[in-house]
């Protein structure tokens, strides 16, 4: 059964039937596919520093977004880094994806490694979007990441996955 459906997500309560043989009734959240981009530089990496409605904060992530209809991953994936961080990459390397929390929602997001950026400035951000692009050094990152500046689960799965080749 629907119980609510907007712009970008849908929420459904269904009775879910377990391989273990037992049903319950559970509620899933469908906000679609989205893609995170971590842009690498020859010193380090661009983030952004975005506000965060639903946690009333900036917080340090990954340039990210959702598919919109018809998109595959890799454009979705070039049309956000320039919307948010105002640069273009030549190279756009898949690092998979990851399930956010698959205790309540289906949402895949897949996972960029940017390299060769230039400035870009062919989309625009989004008119609710508070950003702050900022340059990283690479030593500054693995900081920010233990001591919980970054704090987003995303950009901490993307860096991790992005390590081997940075």
């Amino acid at each position: 059964m629907e119980i609510y459906r907007g712009r970008r997500l849908w929420i459904e309560k269904s009775v879910a039937r377990f391989p273990n043989g037992i049903e319950a009734e559970k509620v899933t959240v469908h906000p679609g596919s989205a893609v995170a981009i971590l842009p690498v530089t020859p010193t380090g990496y661009k983030l952004l520093r975005q506000y965060r409605y639903a946690v009333g904060q900036y917080i340090y992530e990954a340039p990210a977004g959702t598919m919109e209809d018809g998109e595959d991953p890799l454009e979705t994936a070039h049309r956000e880094l320039i919307e948010e961080a105002g640069v273009a990459a030549t190279t756009m390397i898949p690092k998979g994806f990851i399930y956010t929390t698959p205790g309540y929602t289906d949402e895949k997001i897949y996972l960029f490694e940017a390299r060769g950026l230039s400035p870009s400035h062919e989309y625009e951000k989004d008119a609710d979007e508070v950003i702050e692009v900022m340059d990283v050094t690479k030593d500054r990152i693995d900081a920010m990441v233990r001591n919980g500046t970054i704090c987003d689960a995303k950009t901490i799965c993307l860096i991790h996955r992005c390590m081997e080749t940075a």
